[in-house]
């Protein structure tokens, strides 16, 4: 597991859920925005998805995703784009976050696929992540139903009026109940989301990777705690959030991450125009494709 630091008490959660009260309430137009980038982001992925072959790499393929992003008018991001195949979907052997970023392992006939990106469209961020196989991979259909589950779950368990760091605690023990392990735990301070702002000076670059100086200053100008859905979050849940359940089979991982609206004690997603909704992964459209 991935270490993340041990000296934030209780007390220091509190006192930025205290100190950082601001949930912004945005506009239908606002919201329009943030959909179009998030349409965008989906669209990249799955573009991307469809030229994948074997033997490309992580990084290499990451660097197409921003690529194409750019060419979208993209000028930063809230993170670059990431790529894991195979084992490293589940984050297998990674010991610090290095890890996480895109490597030099290539794909591999079999192999389950993440995409995951965050562009910054005119000050609007999206969050996405996107899961697939070159091949009909049995396995990871049942682990994607087992997301759209959660997909259904999760705006119900915002509603019921718990503690945000319940639904993170309810979710674990739903995956491990049904014999999955929580990957989202070993994202840094073990995240099952994050708050989704709009992003000053995004018509400027980014400059660091794979976070952009843009986003930690998001992050931090709010207090970093309570933007950040943990096992000990404190604070409200009102606002836009990338949720991103993240869980873990045999030799593999799953994950969908997108934008949820929490106002006024509802909770809705962003949009269900999204391929885990709509369109087949990438292993359905090989069996199609096969079809006479």
């Amino acid at each position: 597991m991935v270490p993340v630091p041990q000296t934030l008490s209780k007390l220091s959660w509190k006192a930025a859920a205290i100190l950082f009260r601001n949930s912004p309430s945005y506009s239908a137009e606002e919201l329009d925005q943030f959909r179009h980038c998030q349409r965008l982001a989906y669209q990249c992925a799955i573009d991307i998805g469809r030229e994948l072959q074997e033997g490309w790499t992580e990084l290499q393929t990451a660097n197409l995703m921003d690529t194409y992003l750019r060419d979208c008018g993209v000028k930063t991001f809230f993170h670059r784009s990431f790529a894991w195949f195979g084992d490293r979907t589940r984050f297998q052997g990674f010991a610090n976050y290095l890890h996480f970023l895109p490597s030099k392992q290539r794909l591999r006939s079999g192999d389950v696929i993440i995409l995951d990106t965050a562009p910054v469209l005119n000050g609007f961020t999206a969050d996405i992540g996107y899961t697939l196989s070159l091949e009909p991979h049995r396995e990871l259909e049942q682990a994607q139903q087992k997301l759209l589950e959660l997909r259904k779950q999760i705006p119900n368990l915002f509603q019921a009026g718990i503690k945000t760091r319940e639904i993170w605690h309810r979710i674990d023990r739903d995956l491990k109940a049904d014999g999955y392990d929580n990957i989202h735990s070993m994202y840094p301070f073990s995240v099952l989301g994050h708050r989704v702002r709009r992003i000053s000076a995004s018509s400027f670059p980014g400059l660091v990777r794979p976070f952009t100086w843009q986003s930690y200053w998001a992050l931090f100008s709010h207090g970093l705690l309570p933007e950040l859905l943990g096992p000990e979050h404190e604070g409200s849940a009102e606002g836009l959030w990338a949720i991103e359940p993240h869980l873990g089979g045999s030799g593999f991982g799953a994950k969908f991450e997108e934008i949820l609206i929490v106002k006024n004690g509802n909770a809705q997603w962003l949009d269900d125009n999204v391929p885990h909704i709509t369109g087949p992964t990438r292993s359905h459209a090989s069996e199609e494709t096969s079809s006479p």
